[in-house]
């Protein structure tokens, strides 16, 4: 019976079960605004390689 109770005391694994979440949800994001990010992601390149050109000029 004490085996059973210090088993369910124990939490080794809660910071990898926090982590794994975090990811999960991080993903999920990803996926449903998937197009805001990609455009967003394209804007930002088009504004610095025009930029870039400006100073090579």
């Amino acid at each position: 019976m004490n085996y059973i109770k210090k088993f369910f005391k124990e939490d080794d694994g809660m910071g990898v079960v926090e982590v794994i979440l975090i990811i999960v949800v991080l993903v999920a994001m990803v996926a449903v605004f998937k197009e805001q990010i990609s455009d967003l992601v394209d804007s930002i390149w088009d504004t610095i390689n025009k930029d870039a050109g400006d100073i090579y000029r």
